[in-house]
């Protein structure tokens, strides 16, 4: 029997995976299976993805007296934590620097609403550490968002040090002049937060106390990030004994059934006999035809089986499972520079976009397509075939991609500063020594809302759109959570650079800080000239990429409103991954008769846009399959000829 589901001493279960591969339906299955096989437990299940599906998947089901459920609303905790301490936060920035109170004043509130993700780890940690419920599962964000949630200890660290080192100058002051120093509530709230870190630290790294569970699908781009997520989750030493493989297609008659089971088992095979993986436990789950939600969901682990099994028997008869896709939109407008990808993650976001950037290249050889990734769970190298990285990489003629790493920018940006500042300071004020207020002035970007980092990289993408470089880009977004957040951060980040750059402009530092300057002065025009690039219909469009589920159905609803609020077009949505209708396999067509039934969902919500099915295919992956479906997923456009006959030309984007 799987561990997870039947161990009353874990006190915290964490669920993760890429976006899309049934994490939420995991964590509910698991708490409801443990609240029933244990009534005299408490059970919580709770989630911290931004883009919450928790009570879609419970859909108004009627839970156990001992099992309470919860979408964690991190920007309500920050503005609490925020109003209990925002005098002890000024107080500590006030002792320890030369900055003024309108300075302080900036710099707090706007490195603050980065710390939402912060304020939900500790609310967790918090439960635990009170024993407020005996178990606490967690349905976590896709890869990417967990992986930076897991890292908030450290972040939460380098923020103290950063409040530590304003409070060190005041110390050093007392002690020096009255020849002792008596901590106060300002040091008390500081120890208080780095024991609460120190806490969370070893709650998350305790195996009798915590699990890790991460959920994959026997497909070669889940199981490339599936394995990037083992390799962190072993740096940062969290426990995992277990491995979910979801959504197993089932042992039948069906010729597409039976494809999609040999190419799963091929990629079961070479997954679970992995030298790296040997320790954990893998465990298969079907993929079952009715939508896990609701009364439903408590029969999820009712097929749970061992892994690997024996490979079926090779096929007599190959389907042919080419691209398919009904009411395909027309090509991008001749004036569109920007296309950016957007959805649920494990919707096929990747896949489409790099469909899309290969014919463009293909159909307009006199173009260049730059593709790129903000998602921090990158994918374009498994669906390309091609390593991608940090810096641009020819693909194929006309067509570049990269892979943008928001870290390793941010890192290099902070060491340039970290460099200048010193010898600046000194040259400015050389008959006093500084150094605590050059300390603080070197931990002054700890205090940096995070997201800086993934909008600095977002913004040296777009430099070579300004370069003139390319003509086209195609952007793999991150999923829907992470990605409105990316999109709503801009006019954050553009106030803490400008109150940035106006401390430096205060202290006559400019000039001696000119590597610095300089990228403050481009990433602020960068990011205007962003702000106006997206919310422009006539240049950017949004595709929003979904599937037919109803918690898809409901995260859509939240992107195409996000949207609209932002003023971002969102002309196209593309239904992915549909299942083709079947005279035979009672599965396909039960599959099918459900997903008619939520088409005509999204036909009655989004009667304002282009609906577009792309039926399941064998997986795209490498030029020539994403060629194949590139030129399936749009029409040419109808122009006319100069003898008035009507001919099929290919819209010229740029």
């Amino acid at each position: 029997m799987v561990s997870f589901l039947k161990d009353p001493s874990l006190q915290l279960l964490l669920f993760g995976g890429k976006g899309g591969v049934g994490k939420t339906t995991c964590a509910v299955a698991t708490a409801l299976r443990l609240a029933r096989a244990f009534p005299h437990q408490t059970f919580l299940i709770v989630s911290t993805d931004p883009a919450h599906s928790l009570n879609d998947s419970l859909a108004g089901l009627s839970l156990p007296a001992n099992l309470t459920s919860q979408e964690l609303d991190a920007q309500a905790l920050l503005k609490a934590f925020r109003d209990r301490h925002r005098d002890k936060l000024r107080e500590i920035a006030a002792r320890g620097t030369f900055l003024d109170n309108q300075d302080i004043n900036r710099f707090l509130d706007l490195s603050l609403p980065g710390l939402d993700e912060l304020m939900g780890l500790l609310e967790i940690a918090g439960w635990v550490e009170q024993h407020s419920y005996d178990c606490i599962i967690v349905d976590t964000a896709p890869t990417g968002h967990t992986l930076r949630l897991l890292t908030v200890p450290e972040l939460l660290q380098g923020w103290l040090r950063a409040l530590d080192t304003l409070l060190a100058k005041h110390r050093f002051l007392i002690k020096r002049f009255q020849g002792s120093y008596q901590r106060d509530e300002l040091d008390n709230f500081i120890l208080d937060l780095a024991a609460a870190s120190r806490r969370m630290e070893k709650l998350l790294r305790d195996p009798k106390r915590c699990l890790f569970v991460p959920v994959a699908l026997a497909e070669k781009m889940v199981i490339a990030e599936t394995l990037a997520l083992l390799s962190q989750l072993e740096r940062m030493r969290v426990p995992v004994r277990d491995l979910v493989v979801n959504r197993l297609y089932p042992l039948n008659g069906c010729p597409v059934c039976q494809e999609g089971r040999q190419r799963q088992t091929e990629t079961l095979e070479e997954f679970c006999r992995n030298p790296r993986l040997v320790k954990y436990r893998f465990w298969g789950v079907p993929f079952y035809p009715e939508e896990m939600r609701g009364q439903v969901v408590t029969r999820f682990w009712d097929g749970i089986r061992s892994l690997p099994e024996p490979a079926p028997a090779p096929l007599t008869q190959q389907p042919e499972l080419r691209p398919h896709v009904e009411a395909p939109p027309p090509c991008p407008s001749p004036a569109l520079s920007l296309l950016i990808f957007a959805g649920k993650g494990g919707v096929g976001k990747t896949t489409l976009a790099c469909a899309t950037a290969v014919r463009l290249a293909h159909d307009f050889p006199d173009k260049e397509i730059f593709l790129f990734s903000s998602d921090p769970a990158h994918s374009l190298s498994a669906c390309l075939k091609t390593p991608v990285g940090p810096a641009p990489v020819r693909i194929a003629p006309g067509l570049t991609a990269l892979e943008i790493d928001a870290v390793r920018a941010f890192a290099s940006w902070k060491a340039h500063y970290q460099r200048e500042i010193g010898p600046a300071l000194q040259f400015l004020f050389p008959q006093f020594d500084l150094p605590f207020d050059r300390q603080v002035m070197e931990r002054l970007l700890d205090l940096a809302p995070p997201g800086l980092d993934e909008i600095m990289a977002l913004t040296q993408a777009m430099d070579f759109l300004e370069s003139g470089r390319y003509d086209v880009f195609v952007l793999d977004s991150a999923p829907t959570g992470h990605l409105l957040r990316l999109l709503e951060l801009p006019e954050l980040i553009d106030q803490w650079l400008k109150g940035l750059f106006g401390v430096l402009l205060k202290y006559n530092l400019t000039f001696r800080l000119p590597h610095f300057s300089q990228q403050l002065v481009r990433m602020s025009k960068e990011l205007k000239l962003l702000r106006a690039r997206w919310r422009d219909p006539n240049r950017t469009a949004l595709y929003a990429v979904s599937i037919l589920t109803e918690m898809a159905l409901e995260e859509t609803k939240d992107l195409a409103a996000a949207c609209e609020r932002l003023k971002i077009n969102v002309p196209v949505i593309f239904l992915n991954q549909a299942t083709p209708p079947s005279a035979t396999c009672p599965w396909c067509a039960a599959m099918h008769r459900q997903e008619l039934r939520l088409k005509a969902r999204y036909l009655q919500e989004f009667d304002n846009r282009h609906l577009t099915t792309v039926y399941r295919q064998h997986e795209p992956r490498g030029l020539e399959p994403l060629a194949e479906l590139g030129q399936a997923l749009f029409r040419v456009a109808m122009k006319e000829s100069p003898h008035g006959v009507t001919v099929d030309m290919p819209a010229l984007p740029g």
